[in-house]
C-alpha cells in the first residue's frame, strides 16, 4: 500500500513538474501606464477603459486563453527607450517592446531588432491585413520589423459646455473651431472674455513633445519641406517662425493655460479648466466615460476634432503610432511561437485598443458596426487620409523631438526670441544627425 501511494505522489509531482516545464515564458516590457490595482485580474476587455486598462486586459485575457504561455510585463516610464537601450547593451532586452513607428528606424539600422515577417506567417497574419499607415510606420527595407498597434495623432478635445458658454456652438450643436490664426486667436480671446477660463488648455511644462509635434502639424500645413534631406533639418525659415510666434500667441494673447504638465492638463480638461484640451487621440475613451458621468464638467458636453487647418498650404497634422517589436537576442523556438501567438491574438482584437481613440492599425477593423459606432469616429475620420509623419528615413526622432521641444518652449515661454530658438533647434539637431 505505501508502495503504491509512493508510486501515485511521485506521478503526481513529475505530472506538475511537466506542467511547469511546459509552460513558456516571454518577457513582456511597455509603456501606457501601470494600473494593477484595478485592472490586474481583469480578463473582459470589453470592460476595460484607457491605454493601461485596455492593453492590461488584453494581456490577461491572452494568458487566461494559452495557460501554456507566461508573459511577464514590466512597465516603464514613458518613452521607456533609455531603460531599453541600456538593456540592450548588457544583453538583457526584453522579448517584446512597445515601440513608436517613430523610434523604429534607430533601433533597425543598427540591427537591434528583429524582423517579424516570419512569425507573423507562421500565424497566418498577412501584411496586408493592415493599413498602409500602419504597415509603412514598421517596414524597413522591405521587412516589418514591428506588429503595427494603432496610429494616432494630436487632436482639439472640445468642452462643448463651456463653449456654448462662449456662444462658440452652431445651429447643429457643433464647435465653432478656426479655420486660420487670425480666427484663432479672436476666437480664444471670446472665449476668454466670456467664460473667464483660458480658450486652450495646453501642456507646457516637463514637456518637449507635445512643442515638437504642434511645430510639426504648423509646418506640414504650410507645405514646409523641412527635412527634404533626412539628414539634415531647415528651420531657418519663414513657416517655422509664423508657426511659433501662432504658439507663442496662444501665451502671450492669454487665451492658454500656462504651467500645466502633461497630468495637470488631462485632468484640467475633465474638470472644466478650459475650452480645448490639445492632446493625443488616446483620451478619447476617458472622456467619453467623463461626459457620460452626471455631475462632471463634460456630461453630455464633450466632442473632439483633428486640429484645424490654420494656415492655407494644406490640412495636415502630424500622426506616428505605437508598435510592437521583437529586440535581438536568443530566443528558443517555443517562444517565438509564443510571439508570434500573442501578434496574432493582439492583431485579432485591435479593436478593442482602438476604443482608446486611436485608429486601428488592422484594415478589417474601419469595418466592423462596433467601430462605426463608437463615439466622435466620424469627426476624426479624416486623419487616416491627412495624419502625416516624418520621413522614415530620418533617424533619432525621439532625441530630436526633445531638442525641438527645448528650444520652442524656450521661444513660446519668452526665454529666447523664436529666431534665436529656431537656430539654436536646427544646429544642435543637425549636429546630433552628423553623428550617426
Amino acid at each position: 500500500m505505501k508502495r503504491i501511494l509512493l508510486t501515485t505522489v511521485a506521478a503526481i509531482a513529475l505530472g506538475y513538474g511537466a506542467s511547469a516545464q511546459a509552460q513558456t515564458k516571454i518577457e513582456l516590457q511597455r509603456f501606457f501606464g501601470a494600473c494593477e490595482a484595478d485592472y490586474g485580474k481583469v480578463t473582459d476587455v470589453s470592460a476595460a477603459v484607457g491605454e493601461c486598462g485596455i492593453i492590461t486586459a488584453l494581456v490577461n485575457k491572452f494568458e487566461a486563453d494559452n495557460p501554456d504561455i507566461d508573459v511577464n510585463v514590466t512597465t516603464v516610464e514613458w518613452p521607456g527607450y533609455d531603460q531599453l537601450n541600456a538593456q540592450l547593451a548588457s544583453g538583457a532586452a526584453p522579448d517584446v517592446v512597445s515601440m513608436h513607428y517613430s523610434a523604429i528606424s534607430d533601433y533597425q539600422s543598427r540591427g537591434l531588432i528583429e524582423p517579424i515577417d516570419e512569425v507573423l506567417a507562421a500565424q497566418g497574419v498577412a501584411p496586408d491585413s493592415f493599413t498602409d499607415a500602419g504597415r509603412n510606420g514598421v517596414t524597413k527595407d522591405g521587412q516589418l520589423y514591428g506588429l503595427p498597434f494603432d496610429n494616432w495623432t494630436m487632436l482639439f478635445h472640445v468642452n462643448l459646455n463651456l463653449m456654448k458658454e462662449a456662444g462658440l456652438v452652431n445651429a447643429d450643436g457643433t464647435p465653432v473651431l478656426p479655420t486660420s490664426r487670425e480666427e484663432l486667436i479672436a476666437q480664444g480671446k471670446q472665449f476668454t472674455e466670456k467664460t473667464g477660463k483660458p480658450y486652450l488648455i495646453q501642456i507646457m511644462a516637463n514637456e518637449t513633445a507635445s512643442y515638437a509635434r504642434i511645430l510639426y502639424t504648423l509646418l506640414q500645413q504650410q507645405n514646409s519641406d523641412f527635412f527634404s534631406d533626412p539628414t539634415a533639418i531647415k528651420l531657418n525659415t519663414p513657416e517655422a517662425k509664423a508657426a511659433v510666434e501662432l504658439m507663442k500667441a496662444t501665451k502671450d494673447e492669454g487665451i492658454s493655460t500656462t504651467g500645466l504638465d502633461y497630468a495637470a492638463a488631462v485632468s484640467g480638461f475633465a474638470n472644466g479648466a478650459g475650452g480645448i484640451a490639445v492632446n493625443g487621440t488616446w483620451l478619447i475613451g476617458d472622456y467619453v466615460a467623463q461626459a457620460e458621468k452626471e455631475g462632471t464638467a463634460l456630461s453630455n458636453g464633450y466632442t473632439v476634432y483633428p486640429v484645424p487647418q490654420l494656415f492655407p498650404g494644406q490640412d495636415s497634422t502630424y500622426a506616428d503610432g505605437h508598435s510592437w517589436v521583437m529586440p535581438k537576442k536568443d530566443r528558443t523556438p517555443e517562444q517565438v511561437e509564443a510571439i508570434g501567438k500573442l501578434f496574432k491574438f493582439l492583431t485579432e482584437n485591435d479593436f478593442h485598443w482602438a476604443r482608446n481613440g486611436h485608429l486601428p492599425a488592422v484594415k478589417a477593423v474601419f469595418d466592423m458596426p462596433e467601430f462605426k459606432s463608437l463615439p466622435h469616429r466620424d469627426n476624426i475620420a479624416k486623419i487616416a487620409e491627412t495624419g502625416r509623419p516624418l520621413p522614415a528615413e530620418v533617424q533619432r526622432q525621439f532625441p530630436i523631438q526633445d531638442i525641438i521641444g527645448e528650444e520652442i518652449g524656450a521661444a513660446v515661454n519668452g526665454d529666447k526670441s523664436v529666431d534665436e530658438a529656431l537656430a539654436t533647434a536646427e544646429s544642435r539637431v543637425n549636429e546630433l544627425l552628423e553623428d550617426l
